[in-house]
C-alpha cells in the first residue's frame, strides 16, 4: 500500500498536470516543480523515519506514513491555488518518505531467505500498479469539468492510505526490532509464523541474537539489551570509518539508488504525454491511451522480474535489465532526433519511438526497478540497516526529484532526443557499476550477506552455481 501511494502520485501527476496547468494557469516551470517536488519532500520523511522506526517499531511507523499521506491527499484535492496545492504536496511527500524507508526494511526483516527476494521486490511491483492506477485515473476523470477532474485525480489517493492504516494493525512487528528491544519471546512467535520450519525460525532467531549481542544460551522471553549506539556512532561505522565490507555495502547501496533514478525512468513516467506528443501523437486522448499502455507494460514486466529473481538470481536479471535500457534509450533518442529534424511525418521513427518507450520501461521493470529495493533492504548489517536504507531512499528521492524538476528544461536545452541519449550514456556507466560492484545475494540470510562484500572484483569472486546460475536457497541456508 505504501508503494501504491507513491506510484499513484507519480502516475496521476503526468495527466493531472495538463489540467492543473489549464485550470490554475501555471507555467511549465511551475509544473516541473509540482511534479518533482514530492520526491524532495520525501527526503524529510525518510530522514525522520529511520529514527522513528527504531523508536516505535516498523509497524507503527507505517501507520504514521498512512496518516500523513491521507492529510496530504485531502489538502491536494481541495486546493484552490498553486500555493495551496504545494502545501498538500509537502505533507503527502513526508508520508511517502516515511513509507518508502520503512516498508522495505520491515519486509526484509520478516521474510525468510527463501522468499526474501520476491517479497522485497514487491514495492516496485506495487509502485508500478500505483502508476497504472494513476494513468487510468487520468483517463477516467478527464471526462469531468477541468476544475473538478484533477482534484478527483489527486484527492482519491486518500482511500488507499486509509486501507494501509487499518490493514497494518493486523500485521506482526519485525522480529529483528523485537530482539533489539529484548522481547525474545515475541520475536520467536513472529519467526515461527514467518519461517518455513521451526528449525529455520530458531536459526534466524540465533543469528539475530548474535548480532544483537545476546548470549545464545539465554532462554528468557524478555531480556535487558545493551543500549544501542547513538546516531554519531552509527554514522561513524557506516560513513566515516567503515570496514572494507561496510564501505563496499555503503557505496553499492547508494550508487544503485543513484543510477536507478538518474537513468531517466521518472522522466518517462511523469512526462509520457509530452514524449508521445513529440513523437507525433497530437490528441490528448491518444497521448493518455499511450501512457496507459506504458503503465500496463511496466506492470506486466515487473511481475515477470519479480517471479524470476528468486530463480535466476539478482545479477543476471540486473545486468540484462540495464543492458536493455541502454539499447532502448539509444534507439529512442535517435528516433526522436529524426522526428525533430524532419519537416515531414516519419512513420518509422514515430513507431520506433513509441516501441522503445515501451521496451525501456519493460527492461527497467524486470531488473533495475525491483533490484534496487532487494539489494538496499538486504545488504546492510542489522544495526546499520535503518540508517543505510534511509540514506539510500534519500539518494533515490533526491535524484527522482531532480530529474522530474529539470526534464522539460533539459530537453528544451539539448532537444528531447539529446536528453534520452544522455540518459543512455548514464545507463551504460550503471551497467559497468553493476557488473563490477554487486555480488549475487540469492539464498543468503541477511546475516551472511555482509560477508559477500569487500571484494571489488565481484565478477571473479562469484560462487560456482548449478543450473545456469540458479542457486538452491535451501543449500545456501544449510
Amino acid at each position: 500500500m505504501t508503494s501504491i501511494l507513491l506510484g499513484y502520485d507519480i502516475g496521476v501527476m503526468s495527466g493531472a498536470s495538463i489540467y492543473i496547468q489549464d485550470d490554475l494557469k501555471v507555467s511549465d516551470k511551475q509544473i516541473q516543480v509540482l511534479a518533482g517536488i514530492l520526491s524532495l519532500y520525501a527526503l524529510i520523511g525518510s530522514a525522520m523515519a529511520g529514527r522513528t522506526s527504531d523508536w516505535i517499531g516498523r509497524r507503527y511507523t507505517i501507520v504514521v506514513s498512512g496518516v500523513i499521506f491521507f492529510v496530504g491527499a485531502i489538502l491536494m484535492g481541495f486546493a484552490t491555488n498553486f500555493a495551496f496545492l504545494m502545501v498538500g504536496r509537502f505533507v503527502a511527500g513526508i508520508g511517502v518518505g516515511y513509507g518508502m524507508m520503512v516498508a522495505p526494511v520491515y519486509t526484509a526483516e520478516v521474510a525468510p531467505a527463501s522468499a526474501r527476494g520476491l517479497l522485497t521486490s514487491l514495492p516496485e511491483v506495487f509502485i508500478n500498479m500505483g502508476i497504472l492506477l494513476g494513468y487510468l485515473s487520468n483517463y477516467g476523470f478527464s471526462k469531468l469539468p477541468v476544475h473538478l477532474g484533477w482534484r478527483f485525480m489527486l484527492g482519491i489517493s486518500a482511500i488507499p492510505s486509509v486501507l494501509l492504516v487499518v490493514g497494518v494493525l493486523a500485521m506482526p512487528e519485525s522480529p529483528r526490532w523485537l530482539v533489539m528491544k529484548g522481547r525474545i519471546g515475541d520475536a520467536r512467535k513472529v519467526l515461527e509464523k514467518t519461517s518455513d520450519s521451526k528449525e529455520e525460525a530458531q536459526l534466524r532467531l540465533d543469528s539475530i541474537k548474535e548480532v544483537a549481542g545476546i548470549p545464545q544460551d539465554c532462554k528468557d522471553d524478555v531480556v535487558q539489551v545493551q543500549k544501542q549506539e547513538n546516531t554519531k556512532g552509527l554514522w561513524k561505522e557506516l560513513v566515516f570509518r567503515p570496514t572494507p565490507a561496510v564501505r563496499h555495502i555503503f557505496i553499492a547501496g547508494l550508487l544503485l539508488n543513484f543510477f536507478q533514478q538518474i537513468s531517466g525512468i521518472d522522466a518517462v513516467v511523469l512526462y509520457s504525454p509530452r514524449i508521445f506528443e513529440k513523437a507525433g501523437i497530437r490528441s490528448s486522448n491518444g497521448q493518455l491511451l499511450c501512457t496507459v499502455a506504458v503503465g500496463f507494460v511496466k506492470t506486466i514486466f515487473i511481475l515477470v522480474g519479480t517471479f524470476l529473481l528468486d530463480r535466476v538470481g539478482r545479477r543476471p536479471l540486473l545486468l540484462t535489465s540495464v543492458g536493455g535500457m541502454v539499447v532502448s534509450l539509444i534507439l529512442l533518442g535517435s528516433g526522436l532526433t529524426v522526428i525533430d529534424h524532419s519537416s515531414d511525418k516519419v512513420t518509422w521513427a514515430i513507431g520506433l519511438s513509441i516501441f522503445t518507450v515501451l521496451s525501456y520501461v519493460a527492461f527497467f521493470s524486470i531488473g533495475m526497478g525491483p533490484m534496487v529495493w532487494v539489494y538496499t533492504s538486504e545488504i546492510f548489517p542489522l544495526r546499520l540497516r535503518a540508517l543505510g536504507v534511509s540514506l539510500g531512499v534519500a539518494i533515490n528521492r533526491a535524484l527522482s526529484g531532480t530529474v522530474s524538476m529539470t526534464f522539460i528544461s533539459l530537453y528544451k536545452a539539448i532537444t528531447i532526443g539529446g536528453a534520452f541519449l544522455l540518459f543512455a550514456g548514464i545507463a551504460a556507466i550503471a551497467w559497468i557499476f553493476c557488473f563490477t560492484c554487486l555480488p549475487e545475494t540469492l539464498g543468503k540470510t541477511l546475516e551472511e550477506t555482509e560477508r559477500l562484500f569487500g571484494h571489488w572484483n565481484i565478477w571473479r569472486s562469484q560462487p560456482k552455481t548449478r543450473d545456469n546460475d540458479t542457486v538452491d536457497a535451501q543449500q545456501y541456508e544449510l
